[in-house]
């Protein structure tokens, strides 16, 4: 039987995922080649010793439990027995001080007022304005989280709490980020009331167990054993190998590399949209137009240690997030020594994670000794404390966020109809497209390799 050809674009989480799923799946001979631009495989995912820790992230730090997908995927890997979850130490918004985050919110929206009203971060003013929710008519949103926020409760709940947790999530502006985006919100638009559909949304028993896991050596060792996983079910990985060109061959597509080309039977595009953008610009250029338009904001994370005699018995929490009006610079910080129990370094140092960037707030132009300084001019003004970082490291993640601006799921329904006509067999996966976390990007791979073995099957029995 003639061996089937898949070509992956690109190493992340998605693609790999992507990748596995069609070995392990397949139920004919398939060649799987990964192609990936940088050094090494991961993406957005990386893990490296820090302060005496082997192993403190860079990037994302855990992975939601609530959904099966990211789950799944670490007990099919064999690591279900090596998750941890974070200690359960609450988190604040700073504003003027440290405020805890209000009880019985649905990602920031109110399911009761009594939390909101002895809460000292909100005036009197904003509480009534919040408390007038339940009568107001229903309100027409646009397909925008801030929109439809400040509408139903007014903009002190939308701007010092749903948008710095949407946007600590996202690294988006909110009053231009799509509702759909954020189903938990979106759901609660069946009804007239936020607040009332809110109580009902918190009246449903919540899963058991913990919201979030990560295994214990971080999780780059997710996506290092996933690419293991495809190494040994007969995959091939190439890094340092940028996609120039997908360009139609014999009875297929032909990958265009600086270093070759690669021709295949179907495609899954697990890279960023702009990048992609550039790749099917000859398979059909209206959808590569459509994909150049997406925008990606840029973030930096700061890691440092800070001695254990600087800190203050009094942050308990997990840390906090700064809502857009007060924010300088830094976005949220971690106190990563209180929420993760194995990131304690064994000197009583603490480490922090500081996040800067977001979408409409560049910070990428700034060298690496001047963020760091703006990162300890922010947090000497937010917690009244000079730190003195005995180690400190500075990740760049470049267009590492897609913003779902309104009507996002509308405009990419149109570009994958448009794809499946103009170029079967080519499918679109990752965190550009429906759901940045681990658990969404891992669903997009499943379902892309799902859609390859679908094509490869009808085309093997046409």
């Amino acid at each position: 039987m003639t061996e089937r050809r898949v070509v992956v674009v690109g190493g992340g989480v998605t693609g790999l995922t992507a990748a596995f799923s069609v070995l392990a799946d397949a139920h004919s001979p398939t060649e799987v080649t990964v192609l990936e631009a940088g050094a090494g495989t991961g993406g957005l995912i990386r893990t490296s010793p820090f302060a005496g820790l082997p192993a403190v992230d860079e990037g994302a730090d855990a992975f939601l439990t609530r959904v099966p997908w990211a789950m799944q995927l670490a007990a099919d890997l064999g690591l279900g027995a090596a998750l941890t979850s974070p200690t359960g130490a609450g988190a604040y918004v700073w504003h003027e001080r440290l405020h805890e985050i209000p009880g019985d919110i649905l990602m920031g929206v109110p399911a009761k007022m009594r939390a909101f009203a002895l809460s000292g971060l909100f005036s009197p003013r904003g509480k009534l304005r919040a408390a007038l929710e339940p009568l107001l008519p229903r309100t027409s949103h646009g397909d925008s989280v801030g929109r439809l926020v400040r509408r139903r409760f007014g903009n002190e709940v939308h701007e010092r709490l749903v948008d710095p947790l949407v946007g600590s999530i996202y690294a988006a502006d909110t009053d231009n980020f799509s509702l759909e985006a954020v189903p938990q919100i979106n759901a609660l638009t069946s009804s007239r009331s936020l607040l009332a559909a809110a109580a009902d949304a918190r009246r449903t028993p919540a899963q058991p167990g913990p919201v979030f896991a990560v295994p214990l050596k971080g999780m780059g060792s997710l996506v290092a054993t996933l690419a293991e996983k495809v190494t040994s079910l007969g995959g091939r990985i190439v890094t340092s190998s940028r996609v120039r060109e997908i360009s139609r061959g014999a009875g297929g597509y032909l990958v265009l590399t600086d270093g070759g080309a690669h021709p295949c039977d179907a495609v899954v595009l697990a890279s960023p949209a702009a990048h992609t953008a550039a790749m099917v610009g000859s398979l059909d250029p209206e959808v590569s137009t459509e994909l150049a338009r997406w925008h990606h904001a840029s973030v930096v994370m700061v890691t440092m240690s800070v001695p254990g005699s600087q800190w203050r018995t009094e942050w308990t929490g997990s840390g906090y997030l700064v809502p857009k009006p007060d924010q300088r610079w830094v976005t949220a910080v971690s106190f990563g020594s209180n929420k993760w129990a194995h990131w304690r370094p064994a000197d009583g140092s603490r480490v922090l994670r500081v996040s800067l960037g977001r979408d409409g707030a560049d910070v990428m132009h700034n060298d690496d000794a001047t963020l760091l300084n703006l990162t300890l001019a922010d947090l000497k003004r937010h917690l009244r404390t000079d730190f003195e970082p005995t180690e400190t490291r500075l990740t760049r993640w470049p267009e590492s966020f897609p913003q779902y601006r309104p009507h996002h799921f509308v405009r990419l329904s149109r570009i994958e109809a448009e794809l499946a006509q103009s170029a079967p067999g080519v499918f679109l996966a990752g965190a550009s497209y429906r759901g940045i976390g681990i658990p969404a990007c891992v669903q997009q791979g499943r379902t892309a390799a799902a859609s390859v073995l679908a094509h490869l099957d009808a085309r093997q029995q046409a």
